[in-house]
């Protein structure tokens, strides 16, 4: 059942469920847009009307596709329309009306090619409209809509107001290309959605935890390293105004963009040094976020694969642009803190004499032993004796356990108040605990925490268990990975084993303790299951139990630099085998294996795979889209708890609180004091503020756009192919319209857009030579800098320009450039080494080797100018954007016929339709893997033989006759090879 709509959603749909308007709406995150989607897509769900969803993800054409369907729309509700549906299939689904979610790629070609009848589309929902521009794929499809449709709706949405805020007139220009002129605008304070949210309210419980005092360290030194990092960035580029480059802003992901578009206009002189500044500031914010949702381990091991990436390159030689930010004393603070969270080492590991005995692990066995023998547990055999584990837990841990305790406690106290007033059946909501992250990584390390939790630990102990199973992967990892250094590739990899021992009484001793260390195992085996069982049990977000004996993670390959790499492996070096299971699995005694494992799950079946009833669950999720307010629909939980902030799940339990009336939700809101995380919090609530009042205001003062009607009318077609060439007192009419047949992979790029609102008509077909055809002898090959690079590479380039020289006059080759972007293919620091002078070293060419740069690949001028060489007739054409293309083309096409699109499908294809029409393409394909025959005489040997059999079966003259001597003498020869083989 759908949740009741809020008097907001019912005021916002009055306003834009009419037919006959078409309108934006910006609503806040979090207040449900999907909602108002989805209902207004339900009052058109009908077979005679055609509703058209685009720029939709494919995770919210599956959601809002579920969304419809709670809502009654089943039979046959929101229809997918995907690359794996054919031309025909789409036909005849777009004749049965009601609802569809379509690409814009696939929608733009259906419309140009009259496959969808436009002119009877009831309406269009836009999603995303912050990303229509004038480049994009959804402006063309508006334009072909207002062409043919000017009656039918436009429905444009967005819920991310601060990327309507770049720019000049930013919301002005998105209604000009949605050719809109009326925008509603809903934020937080908006009169109508207070009112609705505030009549009740949520118990909240805010929950301010402080930092550890190293992680209060860490966290300073990260935050210095990002201030050096800017100012040295500023310091580079004083004639850019980068005041808004401030370390608040670059706690936000869209940071990297915001430099990188400031630097734009610039990046063709920048150095590798400043690019490696704009790296760096990225990898400093994500070490800010990785510092409060990593464990210490992982954290620190995230550190080492840094300083080893920034130390060599992939093969190993020495890295020329290293990060300055890890040259400063800020940087070591960092680095030496970060261990000191994870271990400390008293002395050198290598120095311990390695008397561990080769008996297997059973850490349990070990404590068992100590606890009947009267004496005080011992630290873990496979732990080195020079380290001393600190294995610092997340503050936030120990904060959530308390949480949890009162949440139980709260809802014992709430069930015998139900019992003694036998209220049961009134009580709204579920006892499932909902725990919100921030990362589906989070999630998982929240859940294992909560799995492996010991309750009766002292604080901040209590994911002991936890840690050390980290510990002890990342002693393997560390192992492993000084084991791969360069200069001992040559050593095997099975001499690093991991370390596990197991307690072995002497002989004397044995057969009087048997009895008593197996009742000592039991009680502890007993014990932690009562502890499991008062426990709740964690589900969603991760797995929900460790392995016992975990196994090093064979992801990490990148070699660590660090003071303790060579002593840990020799450490590990000195140990022996694996664990039980381990040690069976290498013998090949898998039935005995079996049978261990089937002894453990027999007695406890039920508690691991069987229903839990919800006031012992708890569901660990991350923060996601509107998908969230299904889930909170479906669970109704009476308890939430926030582990990271997130503005937009705040709004949703407002959402949820006021759409369940009755229902007792409390929240407890847990954020890190004086961190990024709340800076980062309050700056996202003041970011979205200050970019809703810059919309309201720029809505009040914005001059509206004046709409031309572009439909066709009687007499324009002719009167605007007038040509205005004079050529003997008389002037020249050409009745068809200009047109530019354009092929189907190329409706990715901006290109086809630009052409049709230069004036053009764009003609969509599938091409095998060209990607543009501007007239019958004119065919363009367009190539982004990117594309044309990796066309060299591959060597395509040179058959594309082969096969447009053979079958077109005037072939050409378009190398376009990205707007606001150099107009170079190389960079100053690339020119001026290309132009430094010859060293001193070598004052004379005459004996010297070739130089690096000769030894080096050759350049892009370089193929370039060979590729001239090879096809003189192939001319190059250099575009700065997409607009100066656009440009160009219509001057290409200036007095000249226009193309055929029947006859540049035709050419190049596998089957001519004049030449062979009744052989298959797979027999061309055949004829083309057979020697002497190639893509420049297969159509000939098509159409002087009827089959691939009458070719065999002629003879060596004949065949010569058709391919020449030398062709023909080795495809009779390989044909006929088996032959000779056989009669010898």
């Amino acid at each position: 059942m759908a949740a009741p709509l809020l008097p907001f959603h019912k005021e916002v749909l009055e306003k834009i469920h009419d037919p006959s308007t078409s309108e934006l709406l910006l609503l806040a995150r979090g207040l449900g847009l999907r909602r108002v989607v989805c209902t207004l897509m339900k009052i058109y769900d009908s077979s005679q009307n055609l509703v058209l969803l685009i720029n939709a993800t494919p995770e919210e054409e599956a959601a809002i596709g579920e969304e419809l369907g709670i809502m009654g729309c089943r039979r046959p509700g929101l229809r997918v329309v995907g690359y794996e549906m054919g031309k025909r299939d789409r036909q005849d689904l777009y004749k049965k009306g009601g609802l569809f979610s379509i690409t814009s790629r696939i929608l733009v070609v259906d419309m140009l090619q009259s496959d969808i009848p436009t002119e009877l589309i009831t309406g269009i929902i836009v999603l995303h409209a912050e990303k229509v521009t004038a480049l994009a794929l959804e402006a063309f499809i508006v334009r072909l809509y207002r062409e043919k449709n000017t009656t039918g709706f436009l429905k444009a949405f967005s819920d991310q107001p601060e990327h309507i805020t770049s720019g000049l007139s930013p919301l002005r220009n998105i209604m000009k290309e949605l050719q809109l002129r009326t925008v509603h605008i809903y934020p937080r304070f908006h009169d109508a959605v207070k009112e609705s949210l505030e009549t009740r309210k949520a118990d909240v419980i805010e929950l301010y935890q402080h930092l550890t005092e190293q992680m209060h360290a860490i966290h300073h030194a990260i935050v210095q390293c990002m201030t050096t990092t800017l100012s040295e960035l500023k310091r580079s580029h004083t004639t850019l105004d980068l005041d808004d480059l401030t370390v608040e802003s670059a706690y936000f992901k869209s940071f990297d963009a915001v430099v990188r578009r400031q630097l734009d206009p610039v990046w063709h002189k920048v150095g590798p040094r400043t690019k490696q500044l704009v790296s760096d500031l990225a990898t400093l914010r994500r070490l800010l976020t990785y510092l409060l949702t990593y464990d210490a381990l992982s954290f620190h091991g995230y550190l080492e694969t840094l300083i080893r990436s920034n130390t060599t390159t992939a093969s190993g030689s020495a890295r020329q642009n290293q990060s300055p930010w890890m040259l400063t004393d800020a940087a070591n603070v960092i680095f030496q803190t970060a261990k000191r969270r994870c271990y400390t080492l008293s002395k050198k590991l290598a120095d311990q004499p390695s008397n561990v005995d080769n008996i297997l692990d059973d850490q349990d066995a070990w404590d068992a032993l100590d606890e009947v023998e009267g004496r005080v547990k011992r630290p873990k055999a496979w732990i080195p004796d020079g380290m001393d584990p600190v294995l610092e837990e997340l503050p936030k841990w120990e904060l959530l356990s308390d949480v949890l305790q009162e949440i139980e406690e709260e809802t014992l106290r709430q069930e015998s108040i139900a019992s003694v007033f036998h209220q049961m059946s009134d009580v709204r909501g579920s006892n499932t605990v909902l725990v919100m992250t921030s990362s589906s990584r989070s999630s998982a390390l929240v859940s294992e925490f909560l799995s492996e939790m010991d309750v009766d630990a002292p604080k901040g102990q209590r994911g002991r268990t936890m840690m050390e199973a980290k510990l002890r992967q990342y002693l393997f990892w560390k192992g492993k990975l000084a084991s791969q250094k360069p200069e001992g590739k040559n050593q095997s990899h099975g001499a690093v084993q991991p370390a596990r021992s197991a307690p072995q009484p002497s002989d004397s001793s044995a057969a009087g303790n048997s009895k008593t260390l197996s009742e000592a195992l039991k009680r502890k085996d007993t014990a932690r299951q009562e502890r499991s069982a008062n426990r709740r049990r964690v589900r969603g977000g991760g797995p929900s139990t460790a392995p016992r004996n975990p196994q090093p993670d064979p992801k990490p390959e990148i070699i660590v630099i660090d003071d303790d790499d060579d002593d840990i492996a020799g450490f590990l070096a000195t140990q022996s085998t694996s664990s039980l299971n381990e040690l069976l699995v290498a013998q090949g005694d898998f039935e005995l294996l079996e049978g261990i494992i089937a002894s453990q799950l027999e007695g406890d079946f039920g508690t691991q795979y069987g229903l839990l009833p919800p006031e012992q669950t708890i569901v660990v999720r991350a923060y996601s889209d509107d998908s969230d307010d299904r889930v909170l629909a479906e669970l109704q939980p009476k308890f939430i708890v926030m582990f990271e902030p997130s503005l937009e799940f705040v709004r949703r339990i407002e959402v949820y609180k006021n759409s369940h009336p009755g229902l007792a939700v409390r929240v407890y809101f847990m954020i890190y004091q004086l961190s990024c995380e709340e800076h980062k919090y309050l700056a996202g609530l003041r970011r979205e503020k200050e970019s809703f009042e810059r919309l309201i205001k720029e809505r009040g003062s914005m001059l509206l756009p004046i709409y031309e009607d572009k439909r066709a009318k009687p007499g324009d077609e002719l009167i605007k192919t007038i040509s205005t060439r004079l050529a003997g007192g008389r002037k020249e009419l050409n009745s068809q319209p200009s047109q530019v047949i354009v092929d189907m992979r190329e409706f990715r790029s901006t290109l086809p857009s630009l052409l049709h609102a230069s004036g053009l008509l764009v003609v969509p077909a599938t091409l095998t030579v060209g990607d543009y055809i501007l007239t019958p002898d004119m065919c363009v090959e367009r190539k982004s800098i990117p594309d044309l690079i990796s066309s060299f590479n591959s060597g395509r380039l040179y058959t594309q320009c082969e096969l447009m020289s053979v079958h077109y006059k005037q072939p050409i080759l378009l190398i376009e450039f990205e707007e606001n972007k150099a107009f170079s293919l190389e960079t100053v620091a690339e020119t001026a080494k290309s132009y430094a002078k010859p060293s001193a070293k070598y004052p004379s060419a005459r004996n010297k080797g070739p130089t690096e740069d000769e030894r080096a690949p050759p350049s892009v001028q370089s193929k370039l100018v060979l590729l001239t060489l090879h096809f003189p007739r192939v001319r190059i054409i250099w575009s700065s954007s997409p607009y100066a293309t656009a440009d160009i083309f219509s001057d290409l096409k200036t007095n000249n016929p226009e193309p055929d699109p029947a006859r540049a499908i035709a050419i190049g294809a596998e089957e001519d339709p004049e030449v062979g029409a009744g052989v298959h393409a797979a027999a061309g394909e055949l004829l083309r893997c057979l020697p002497g025959i190639t893509a420049k005489n297969v159509k000939y040997v098509m159409s002087k033989v009827s089959s691939v059999r009458e070719l065999c079966e002629m003879s060596r003259v004949d065949v010569q006759g058709i391919l020449g001597v030398e062709p023909g003498n080795l495809c009779w020869e390989f044909m006929h090879q088996g032959e000779r083989k056989r009669s010898s």
